[in-house]
């Protein structure tokens, strides 16, 4: 009996040390993590079961917290309090304040990169610690992604980038054309030749955004002039449609492993100075063609 209790001590002990082994594993937090989970209801550290094995690279953002009233930064602190952070051009930047909505900005400026690639599995710890986030706002960013058919939910793993082809894009091009060459057709008999010089400005911009050859901050600034066109009708339902097919489209095909490169980029671009001035015109017959074509090749 004292030897089965003295075997059954040691089988305890070895338990707990197996344990202590385990938890030493888990992902590194960064400062506010810890204070984001508890605001959650969630344990520090806790990943609800997903693995985060074998995931592919993606590039980590900063984290940048405001300095707190009287908080001086010591020598080697680094960027997280006050000063710029160092990162690289186009990158994004993750900051504390509304963490939440910049991890979703993020995902999507990664989505629209071909960071996030597709069929690939991604789970909310790992990318947390990656962003430098705890992986309850990464979780939410995600599940909103799904709503919007980014992504799906694979359970006890993470969140499976969604895998598209050509007939998508195409099926997409279709439904944008049908809501949006309507409207922009009314617009042109209506709409001043004033209102149109006033967004010259963004067609400008999405040219510029072209030559920089960065697919994400091209896609932000062309949803931007569509945008600003489709509120000229003063319907809000629609622009908000328009503007989920819109970023759906620019999604990367998993057909497509190579991207398009800044010449695509700047003869899209130049659509759409194209279209304002076609606007101005009034000339229906060339609205019509440019809208159609745009839809159609964008990338």
């Amino acid at each position: 009996m004292e030897q089965a209790r003295s075997r059954h001590a040691e089988g305890s002990a070895e338990t707990g040390a197996v344990g202590a082994r385990t938890r030493t594993t888990q992902l590194p937090s960064v400062p506010g993590a810890e204070d984001d989970r508890r605001e959650r209801g969630a344990a520090p550290g806790s990943v609800r079961g997903e693995h985060t094995h074998g995931e592919p690279p993606l590039p980590r953002p900063r984290v940048v917290e405001p300095r707190r009233s009287g908080e001086r930064s010591g020598a080697g602190e680094g960027p997280l309090y006050g000063a710029a952070p160092e990162t690289e051009p186009g990158r994004p930047v993750v900051q504390r304040s509304s963490v939440r909505r910049q991890v979703l900005d993020a995902l999507r400026t990664a989505l629209v990169a071909g960071e996030l690639a597709p069929g690939e599995v991604y789970s909310a710890p790992a990318l947390g610690e990656r962003f430098g986030v705890s992986a309850t706002p990464v979780r939410e960013a995600m599940q909103q992604l799904a709503l919007e058919g980014a992504v799906e939910v694979v359970p006890n793993r993470g969140f499976r980038v969604v895998v598209r082809d050509a007939r998508e894009l195409a099926e997409l091009a279709e439904v944008r054309a049908l809501i949006e060459v309507p409207v922009m057709l009314r617009l042109a008999r209506t709409v001043p030749a004033e209102r149109w010089t006033g967004l010259r400005p963004l067609a400008e911009a999405t040219v510029r955004a072209a030559s920089c050859g960065c697919r994400a901050t091209y896609a932000e600034s062309d949803r931007a002039f569509h945008r600003a066109v489709l509120s000229l009708s003063g319907n809000e339902q629609l622009v908000r449609i328009a503007e989920e097919l819109h970023r759906r489209a620019q999604w990367p095909l998993v057909s497509s492993p190579v991207l398009p490169g800044r010449a695509d980029l700047i003869a899209d671009a130049a659509e759409h100075t194209a279209l304002l001035d076609a606007l101005v015109a009034q000339d229906l017959t060339e609205v019509r063609s440019l809208v159609g074509e745009h839809f159609t090749v964008a990338p």
